[in-house]
């Protein structure tokens, strides 16, 4: 019998990075066929609460509202090991300067999000696209922002302050890595799809890894604005050691970030959180 899974990631290219091996059929299964498609993580992360994916990068912070559909696949984590998220201003500010201000996020499910409001700051939160977050604070329509993604590495070139890194704050504050992103499946799917699509991601995590630069070029075709060494070190950031897996210390990491969460009312309910295999 033969299975089809279309399985859904960010046009990051820490994701591609990823995917790359499954993308351009370097790795296959004899009876299980994989397509992939793009959309940002916000997106992403509404199409799991609405049941809409069988399998997909989602935000840490959205699993809180889905995890009883969906396991944490072993591999393809993204966390910030004493980095991360960057809060960043046009002028220099304080975090307790931001009370009643307006902070521009990127997505209110995000992990950077969830993170932020765990710092009690008091701003006022705005919405906006992931890649618009610098120029909403140039403009002034919001007086911080909070980067994601290639903008951490550029925002200091392009003439913003640094306010705080969430990931080395969080690292200060309970020595862990800070959980990002990470790769769900759904609860009911057929054995054989989650017997066997973990470890063909792992094959095409491993496979990137192994051919660094082949999947980098690759990579560098989602990769707005950065040159081949910015390109190389953002993905070195996002897929390394924890992405092969979690290890006792990165499931501790996810579940003390959502039990934090919990704990100061910042998500709903205490999240049982299920590692596949």
């Amino acid at each position: 019998m033969a299975f089809d899974l279309k399985v859904f990631h960010s046009p990051d290219s820490d994701d591609a990075f990823m995917f790359y091996a499954i993308s351009e059929g370097k790795v296959r299964d004899p009876r299980l066929t994989v397509s992939c498609e793009l959309e940002d993580i916000q997106s992403l992360n509404e199409k799991a609460l609405k049941g809409e994916v069988d399998c997909t990068a989602v935000s840490f912070h959205a699993y809180a509202y889905c995890f009883r559909d969906y396991h944490i696949l072993p591999q393809g984590a993204s966390f910030g090991d004493g980095y991360g998220p960057r809060l960043i201003s046009k002028r220099p500010v304080g975090i307790k300067d931001l009370a009643g201000r307006k902070v521009a996020i990127p997505g209110r499910l995000t992990s950077a999000a969830l993170a932020f409001r765990m710092l009690g700051t008091g701003a006022v939160e705005v919405e906006v696209p992931f890649d618009r977050i610098m120029e909403t604070v140039a403009s002034g329509a919001a007086d911080a922002g909070l980067l994601i993604h290639e903008g951490q590495l550029t925002f200091g070139s392009e003439g913003f302050y640094l306010v705080l890194d969430l990931g080395a704050w969080w690292m200060e504050k309970t020595g862990l890595p800070l959980p990002l992103g990470c790769n769900i499946i759904r609860k009911g799917l057929d054995h054989y799809i989650l017997d066997n699509f973990p470890r063909l991601f792992r094959e095409s995590i491993e496979y990137s890894l192994g051919n660094r630069l082949e999947a980098l070029e690759y990579a560098k075709r989602f990769g707005r604005g950065l040159d081949d060494a910015q390109a190389d070190r953002f993905v070195s950031m996002y897929v390394n050691e924890w992405t092969r897996g979690y290890g006792e210390k990165g499931r501790k990491a996810v579940r003390e970030f959502l039990g934090e969460a919990f704990s100061a009312g910042l998500i709903p309910q205490e999240v049982d959180v299920s590692f596949l295999g």
